[in-house]
């Protein structure tokens, strides 16, 4: 549970009236918390959304199921074994538990397999450099696992020993909150008090579901308006875009 670590109320001498020439009694309230930021990782931080979608369709190729890639795409996001799900209900295959964990292994393999190509997306490392540099507390929360996931610190300039949560840390992936409220607890923070910043309708269905504000990104491939039925409260291009406009999400001179 967060807790106000500042002075409790703030009360401060008020203007003067403009009619009698009187000083305006001001008001006392709690101080609002500082704002916190819970970051998806893939299409969001980093430009690794299609190489997951390759990935996904290679491994169910070994089992000799063809799907879209547009289908495919649509699912990203959500956790490895809800996905395989939702794909295996579209084609109305079934698979054994054992098929279905190889099917999540060897998609580690083949992303992994293409590592390389995957770049930060514009602006993400200066994004949380600034946050970080303002003192603005942020975490990373992905439905990724530690050995897929782990290979996106470095690109964007982080230590090994950053805020980051992964799938193998929590019970559910998104959909469910579970990630997000894992995040903002390893901050310290009231979820309530935080914002999720996703590329994904799957991120901010399971922002609301934690209470926190969704903002959304373009850079997955979802668009404005899917985002804002998501529920995402501001939509933006990119990291770099958010970055330049964050004083629309309470975060005062971050782009200075």
């Amino acid at each position: 549970m967060w807790v106000n670590s500042g002075p409790p109320l703030f009360a401060a001498s008020g203007p003067l009236d403009g009619h009698t020439g009187a000083m305006t009694a001001a008001a006392s309230y709690l101080e609002p918390p500082a704002p916190a930021f819970l970051f998806d990782l893939d299409g969001t931080l980093i430009d690794s959304v299609y190489q997951h979608v390759i990935a996904w369709r290679a491994a169910l190729s070994r089992l000799d199921i063809d799907l879209s890639v547009w289908r495919i795409h649509r699912r990203i996001g959500m956790s490895g074994g809800l996905f395989v799900s939702a794909l295996l209900r579209e084609t109305g295959r079934t698979l054994s538990g054992a098929d279905i964990a190889m099917l999540q292994r060897a998609h580690g393999e083949e992303y992994l397999a293409q590592a390389d190509s995957v770049r930060p997306l514009p602006g993400a490392a200066e994004l949380l450099a600034a946050l970080t540099g303002r003192g603005v507390p942020w975490a990373i929360a992905t439905s990724g696992y530690r050995i897929t996931a782990g290979h996106a610190l470095g690109m964007l300039g982080l230590p090994e020993d950053a805020p980051m949560i992964t799938r193998d840390m929590v019970r559910h992936a998104k959909p469910d909150p579970d990630l997000f409220l894992a995040a903002a607890a390893l901050l310290d923070v009231d979820p309530r008090h935080a914002m999720v910043v996703g590329d994904s309708v799957w991120d901010l269905l399971a922002a609301r579901r934690a209470g926190s504000l969704g903002v959304g990104l373009m850079s997955g491939g979802y668009g404005r308006e899917e985002l804002e039925r998501a529920g995402a409260y501001r939509v933006y291009a990119d990291p770099a875009e958010m970055l330049a406009r964050a004083d629309e999400l309470g975060v005062r001179n971050l782009a200075d």
